[in-house]
């Protein structure tokens, strides 16, 4: 398989730590977002969206959108798994997923935060109370649904996609000043999948991209 994506892509991010928490070997082609290499026609013609992650199955698929590269991956490859055993957990954690995915993390999108910047003038004061009032409202939502549901991890006892999607979320949070302090169950289980393996192989800084600007 080869992943195409970019190291500090969140959507990225989430697809490397199911990867890596199945244990999947890949080949990695760097995407360059902050020069534009998102919309050059060759990648273009890869990914209509212009957005990454793309993965290329062993097939010659090309999958787009993180959740669904995800979903994929657990289905070919579901040992081990990264859902639940029961299916009301199961649901639990893809809502969480796409509650991250969906309403919380497209406010950090590179794209957005740039025309909000040039198109809408907003400062980096304006840009911070406007992150914390979308993302962090969500973020804080999601805080409620895992006081519910979450063991060690999101939902019980082992990561799972709800995991993989809270990570980069965490990470980004922090990296643009949402304030994360008020959800301490977050807080929490971002620190401990951060001493696992897999969540380390994902982590941004451990991309061989890194060093991109």
């Amino acid at each position: 398989m080869k992943l195409f994506g970019y190291w500090r892509s969140s959507a990225t991010y989430r697809v490397r730590i199911a990867m890596a928490l199945k244990g999947l070997d890949y080949d990695y082609a760097a995407v360059n977002l902050l020069k534009g290499e998102q919309r050059e026609a060759s990648y273009g013609d890869l990914n209509p969206q212009n957005l990454v992650p793309a993965l290329v199955t062993d097939d010659g698929a090309t999958l787009t959108q993180s959740l669904a590269i995800i979903e994929y991956l657990e289905e070919a490859f579901p040992d081990p798994s990264i859902l639940p055993a029961g299916l009301a957990d199961r649901a639990h954690a893809r809502a969480i997923a796409a509650a991250i995915a969906c309403e919380a993390q497209p406010f950090m999108n590179l794209r957005m935060q740039t025309f909000l910047k040039t198109e809408r003038a907003f400062d980096e004061t304006a840009m911070k109370d406007w992150l914390n009032r979308w993302a962090g409202a969500a973020m804080a939502a999601v805080e409620k649904i895992v006081a519910q549901t979450g063991g060690d991890y999101c939902v019980g006892d082992t990561p799972t996609i709800a995991d993989a999607c809270l990570v980069p979320q965490m990470y980004g949070a922090a990296r643009f000043s949402v304030d994360i302090s008020a959800f301490p169950r977050l807080n929490e289980i971002w620190k401990r999948c951060n001493a696992l393996e897999a969540f380390r192989k994902a982590h941004p800084d451990n991309q061989r991209d890194a060093t991109q600007t």
